[in-house]
Order: structure tokens, then sequence, then C-alpha cells
């Protein structure tokens, strides 16, 4: 799918201010109201500040099945501190308030969308400043077949999922259906940090790309500053998440707890952009 002429939203923005600039993106993820809401409004201000490109906020589900134990620890700390389908969307309104610039993508899976009525979903997202949605558990051939799954509004992206094992003619019909980025999953399984990069990302984004002209963004697996910069070689931008999550998890509710976040991402973010 070609890179939408909609110059409002803001993901397609930011990918075309670092392309024009030559350098690649980072893209931070938490979990939406771990260890609580005031302290999730105040990590991704601090993450903008600490250079982050694209916040991906995680809505907790009971059942995330394509998350590690990190992140399913997460989901669990979020819900029991209340938050909600609602409150995330709260959330979000209150970031822009505060001075949020960044693109905001909901990673999300379909039945707390679904729950919440997903056409309420995606055009409170829009109000709210959402500018992408990623439903890990909705393919593009499964929301061909509901009417009420393919309505999005105007200017919302519907970001999609390709697996390391993703077949050639299924590369090609989600590489279509995506818009802002294809997100490049590097790693067979669930998420986690890793020990080292998969060696198949530069053979793999070059597939995505033979089949369209949108950004590929990596994510799974990447945890240290060395490992950020070489899975940035071959893609427009890196996700990392398990370990932001871990340490807000080891760190806890604190009030420096979003300055902390921001001093670990830091090194992350400077190792995608040096020299790129």
């Amino acid at each position: 799918m070609q890179i939408s002429p909609d110059t409002a939203n803001r993901i397609d923005q930011t990918f075309a201010r670092l392309r024009a600039a030559g350098t690649k993106g980072f893209i931070a993820y938490v979990a939406s109201g771990d260890p609580d809401g005031d302290s999730t409004v105040e990590i991704a201000l601090a993450l903008q500040e600490a250079g982050v490109d694209v916040l991906e906020l995680g809505v907790p589900f009971s059942d995330p099945l394509a998350d590690g134990t990190v992140n399913q620890a997460a989901a669990s700390r979020a819900l029991a501190a209340g938050m909600t389908v609602g409150g995330v969307l709260a959330g979000v309104r209150t970031m822009r308030g505060r001075g949020l610039r960044i693109p905001v993508v909901l990673y999300t899976y379909l039945n707390p969308a679904f729950a919440y009525g997903f056409e309420r979903f995606l055009d409170e997202c829009v109000a709210a400043g959402v500018d992408g949605v990623l439903v890990l558990d909705l393919p593009p051939d499964e929301a061909g077949r509901n009417p009420e799954l393919q309505r999005r509004p105007e200017g919302l992206r519907m970001i999609r999922l390709i697996a390391p094992n993703t077949p050639a003619d299924r590369l090609a019909l989600i590489a279509n259906a995506a818009e802002g980025f294809v997100y490049f999953v590097s790693r067979e399984g669930v998420t986690g940090e890793q020990q080292t990069v998969a060696s198949s990302i530069g053979e793999r984004a070059a597939a995505i790309r033979s089949r369209t002209d949108l950004p590929v963004v990596v994510g799974f697996g990447i945890s240290t500053p060395e490992q950020a910069r070489e899975a940035s070689q071959s893609v427009d931008a890196v996700v990392v998440g398990s370990a932001i999550v871990r340490r807000i998890g080891e760190l806890g509710p604190r009030p420096d707890l979003a300055a902390q976040v921001a001093a670990f991402v830091r090194p992350m973010v400077a190792a995608v952009k040096k020299d790129s």
C-alpha cells in the first residue's frame, strides 16, 4: 500500500522526517496503566524528551497470547490497578493535553476493542489523539469477512504484523493491507528479551520492501543499545518493549519512575541514531 497523502497523521509525518534526515526511528512500547494511569502519562512525556519517535501503548488484556511473561505481568498489574480501554483513551487525551507530540499507536487484541464496540473504539482513538492501531489477532483477510471490522476513521492507520515465517503470497496480502508502517516480528513466538538479534532481519526486510513502500520496523527481542543499533541497519525503525516494561516493573511506583525509564531508554535511542 502506498503512503497516504493525508499529512495530518503523525506516523506519516514522523517517518517522512526520519527519511529526509537519513536517520532511523525508535519506537518504545509500554503497557498503559503499569503501574498506574498517571505514571503512564509521565513516562510517555519523559520518553518523548528522551528522543523516542513513536510511542506504542499496550491495551491491557487478560489473555495476551502474543506476549511473553514480562508483558503479561505488566498487563496484569495494569488491570489490577483498574486500567480499562476507556482509561487508555483518556490517558492519551491527557498526554496530548500535556504536550505529547509524537505518534501514538495502540497495541491491542481484538477482544477488548470488540467488547468496547469496535467502531466506537476507532472513533474514540481518533478523538483522543491516537494515530495508529495494531490489533494483534486480527489478520486482514479475517477483517475482510466482517464489515464491522473493515471500517476505520479517516486519519487512523491500521498497522499490520509480518512474521519471519510468513509465506510470500501472504506477505503480499498483509503488506497491501498495511498502513502507517509494517511491523516485522523478528522471531517466531512471543515478545521477550533475547541474547542476540535474528540474522534474517535484512533478508526479510528486503522481501517486505519489494511489496510496499511503507516504512518497515522490527520488534520482538531487542533489548540493548547494541542490539537496537544492529537491528536498525536494515529497517526504518526498531521497537523495544519488554526491556522497558521489565525496567518499569523493577522500579515500581515511585516519584522518579518516568525519569528512570527515560534514562534507561536514552542510550538505546542514541545507538539507533548514531551515524544513521
